[in-house]
């Protein structure tokens, strides 16, 4: 590597480093390399540089010492060798060194070339003898030329030296723009983890209150009837109050029952329509008029079916009631009241003859085994399957002060007293009718609603069959005196019916083949009859 001895410039090869004295120094204006003066000759450089710069003995042995250090790397020499007497490659050829005089050889170089040689001009060149004037090295400070940064308000008088402060400017930009990219990256990077984290939390949460859903609907695969009636015997067993043969013979007569599709009657109550009847006549002076649907027998749930089994209950009581009538014989099974487990079969092939297949699809299709909640739909598709026409009625939203339903109330008394005011100028106290009990429905529990009262300041009362009410409790209205105690908790005043929407299903006659097939087709998109 070739260091030019005037600016420091480098090249690797001979021919480069010519070309660069040539068009750099001789055709152009010589200048310092310690300061900003220009426009002298090679020698008056020299001359300059030896009197205008001097250094200390321990500067220069300072720089000395730098010197022996490169002396070992050819063409690492500084750029101000010519001041510091280094060795340097001679110009015709990079092989022969010549010898560049230190300070103290230039300031005794002039006095002794003058005694030796006196024709021989001290600065060299066509110049005269004379020593170069101080005036006009001094005057070439004013020619010298500037040069201004371009990024900023930096003047700079020698071009390399903007040079390398422009470099120190690009390279300032390079880093910011690195170091703005990777903060960019960081941040998105740290905004997708974020993003990633939270749609993993919501997905997470939104698992789990699908479990819970599935658990509270009994969708869960956990088991059905059987399963639920076998724990709980097993841990009447484990408590002491069942023996391991009583769990047995219990056991057995459950299967039974359920292999023939027919439910055991364990939970009926029979006969409380009639003892209302007489109880009405009898007694409740303080009620003007009370309509009883025809007969319905009340069934309470069992260990197999708690917490869940009330819209199955509902059913078998309104099936109950069907059977008993002429004309709703032929669609069901008279005096054979089907089990839980048959009713979940029954709804499965409504279904499957295309009833409802938005409801089906909720339910995966399948209900047998499981301890799924249904509702008023699933009612509807079970009884128009069996031949039966039934609607919807929907009370979306509270119709009264408090949350109350004072329009379901008087749409229950229409229902009831439209069948028994027919040809009759004026209705008996008491009138047990001839029509189906409806099935009421509200969130989280379904009734069967029996009858209604009408009080002597206008006000009604439902009679509601609860399938959460015990078989001893509906024992005790069979009774010839029927407590107080029992008869309220069939009494439904509009303030103890404050959920904010309630449905009923309504039974109206049998239907056609023609018009089951329409009902079917109809039900693809299910719609109830709004009342608000």
């Amino acid at each position: 590597m070739l260091v030019c001895d005037i600016c420091g410039e480098e090249a690797l090869l001979e021919e480069d480093m010519k070309t660069h004295l040539l068009l750099s120094h001789l055709e152009r204006e010589i200048s310092c390399p310690l300061c900003p003066i220009a426009g002298l000759s090679y020698d008056e450089i020299h001359f300059h540089i030896n009197t205008a710069h001097p250094e200390t003995d321990t500067q220069a042995q300072a720089k000395q010492v730098e010197v022996d250090k490169n002396k070992g790397q050819p063409g690492a020499l500084s750029s101000r060798c010519i001041a510091e007497g280094v060795r340097v490659p001679e110009r015709g050829s990079p092989e022969r060194m010549r010898h560049v005089p230190s300070l103290e050889e230039s300031a005794k170089k002039p006095a002794t070339e003058a005694m030796q040689n006196p024709q021989r001009p001290v600065l060299g060149g066509s110049r005269t003898q004379e020593a170069p004037d101080p005036k006009r090295v001094c005057t070439s400070l004013g020619k010298e030329q500037s040069y201004t940064c371009p990024m900023c308000a930096l003047v700079c008088s020698d071009r390399f030296v903007l040079q390398e402060h422009v470099e120190l400017h690009l390279q300032e930009q390079d880093a910011d723009r690195e170091s703005s990219g990777s903060d960019l990256q960081l941040a998105r990077e740290l905004q997708e983890e974020e993003q990633l984290r939270l749609k993993m939390e919501e997905s997470k949460r939104e698992a789990e209150d699908f479990r819970k859903l599935q658990r509270q609907f009994g969708l869960d695969g956990s088991g059905g009837y059987v399963r639920q009636a076998e724990k709980s015997m097993e841990r009447a067993v484990s408590r002491g109050h069942m023996t391991p043969v009583e769990f047995h013979r219990k056991k057995a007569e459950m299967m039974e029952s359920l292999a023939s599709g027919i439910d055991d009657c364990k939970t009926r109550t029979a006969g409380v329509m009639s003892a209302l009847y007489e109880h009405y006549v009898r007694e409740g002076h303080d009620v003007v008029h009370v309509w009883l649907s025809a007969e319905t027998d009340h069934y309470s749930c069992s260990e197999g079916d708690r917490g869940w089994g009330c819209g199955y209950r509902n059913f078998q009581m309104l099936q109950s009631s069907l059977q008993n009538m002429q004309l709703y014989a032929p669609c069901v099974s008279v005096g054979r009241v089907p089990s839980i487990p048959r009713v979940q079969a029954l709804i499965e092939e409504a279904w499957q003859q295309g009833v409802d297949p938005q409801g089906a699809s909720q339910f995966s299709n399948c209900l047998k085994g499981t301890r799924a909640w249904i509702g008023a739909t699933e009612i509807f598709s079970l009884l128009t399957s069996l031949g039966i026409r039934a609607h919807i009625v929907d009370f979306p939203q509270p119709s009264g002060a408090k949350n109350t339903h004072p329009h379901l109330f008087e749409w229950v008394k229409k229902y009831f007293s439209y069948s028994a005011s027919r040809g009759a100028k004026l209705p008996p106290r008491v009138v047990k009718t001839t029509q189906p009990p409806l099935y009421l429905q509200h969130q989280g529990h379904s009734r069967s609603i029996v009858g209604i009262e009408q009080r002597r300041n206008g006000s009604l009362c439902l009679l509601l069959f609860d399938p959460g009410c015990p078989p001893e409790d509906m024992r005790r209205i069979t009774c010839s005196n029927i407590p107080a105690t029992s008869l309220r908790s069939l009494r439904k005043v509009p303030s103890l019916l404050a959920h904010k929407q309630y449905q009923i299903v309504a039974v109206e006659g049998v239907l056609s083949p023609e018009e089951k097939r329409t009902q079917i087709i109809n039900s693809r998109t299910l719609r109830a009859e709004r009342i608000q």
